[in-house]
């Protein structure tokens, strides 16, 4: 049923779809049932949780947190709220969302539209389930202080998380991919750290247009911080070539055409980091295929959330069977076995 109104919902503009999705989502939730238990195979230890299963909601789907339980009855293995900011923010002026159906992808350019870190608290702290939340923070996008910004969503949501993701790899709000840089990117680290006062683990989300020479300076700035992981990727500025009206649309690209290069800078990254260092993997994956690819690659942990668009939300059931699948194939009893087993 759910699967069917995928398709009902396409017959609406991308934007209006999203925000009617949640709605319903938010309406239904108490109904849904809880998953089936997964396989034991799948069971992923990483930044000392222990997930159900390695397939997450990337951020951007459920910006203000308003349904991460609904969305773990999925059988999502955690989920990922955000990207929030401190202030409301309304984002870019619309259409800045757009359905490439030829290509199977996305182009946004959103623009961190949110309703800011009270929201989210207020959202965070009445959960009811209990399943693995993720949020992920943001600067303003007309802040003086971009770096406080961070500092201020984490101080105040970071309590209510099970892991922050500090995301510097949008690429629709001017000047935010700078903090990617060598000398920024240690000073924003520094300042959360400095700012963390329990355990909570902290992520770093980054972009895939990166060349070598900066994936080694963001190498250089993880290995010398004590962050837990980093998330590859965010939506990219490239446009391989693309069949659909929408294709020359400014913004970040998602989708099928993300997922060979986002998972190449996934291989890249895990060859320059610790072992220890967990990465999680996104971009593209719409089957078990992909998210076994993305975990041969490096990571521990992979996301989604443009296949949704197409494919609805049994696809999460049928990657984690497919998934299952060609790990028994491969002669391996966990997900934990096959990770980095390209790279």
């Amino acid at each position: 049923m759910l699967d069917a109104a995928t398709s009902l919902l396409r017959l609406l503009p991308a934007e209006t779809a999203h925000r009617v999705t949640i709605a319903l989502t938010k309406a239904s939730a108490p109904l849904l049932p809880s998953p089936e238990p997964d396989d034991p195979a799948l069971g992923v230890t990483a930044f000392g949780l222990s997930f159900p299963n390695p397939v997450g909601l990337a951020a951007g789907f459920d910006k203000d947190a308003e349904i991460p339980d609904a969305m773990a009855k999925m059988g999502f293995g955690f989920v990922e709220c955000g990207t929030v900011t401190p202030r409301p923010q309304a984002g870019n002026p619309q259409p800045r969302l757009f359905r490439l159906s030829e290509d199977m992808a996305v182009i946004n350019r959103m623009g961190f539209n949110n309703q800011g870190m009270a929201a989210a608290e207020k959202n965070l702290a009445t959960r009811q389930g209990h399943g693995i939340v993720g949020i992920n923070i943001g600067a303003n996008k007309d802040s003086s202080d971009r770096i406080g910004d961070y500092v201020q969503a984490f101080s105040r949501l970071s309590s209510l998380a099970d892991y922050v993701t500090v995301n510097v790899s949008s690429p629709n709000t001017p000047g935010l991919r700078g903090l990617q840089n060598k000398d920024e990117l240690s000073r924003l680290l520094g300042a959360l750290l400095a700012a963390r006062r329990s355990a909570v683990p902290l992520l770093l989300k980054i972009a895939p247009d990166l060349d070598d020479a900066a994936l080694d300076d963001i190498a250089a700035v993880v290995r010398e911080s004590d962050i837990q992981g980093l998330i590859v990727s965010n939506t990219t500025i490239a446009r391989p070539a693309l069949k659909s009206l929408y294709a020359g649309q400014a913004g970040g690209l998602s989708g099928a055409p993300l997922f060979q290069p986002s998972t190449e800078i996934l291989r890249r990254m895990r060859q320059r980091l610790d072992p220890s260092l967990v990465l999680v993997g996104v971009g593209g994956i719409a089957s078990g295929a992909d998210a076994y690819e993305k975990i041969r690659a490096g990571a521990t942990l992979v996301q989604l959330y443009t296949a949704l668009v197409y494919q609805g939300p049994g696809l999460v059931g049928r990657i984690k069977r497919e998934l299952a699948a060609k790990l028994k194939r491969d002669g391996f009893t966990s997900v934990m076995q096959a990770v980095g087993k390209d790279a």
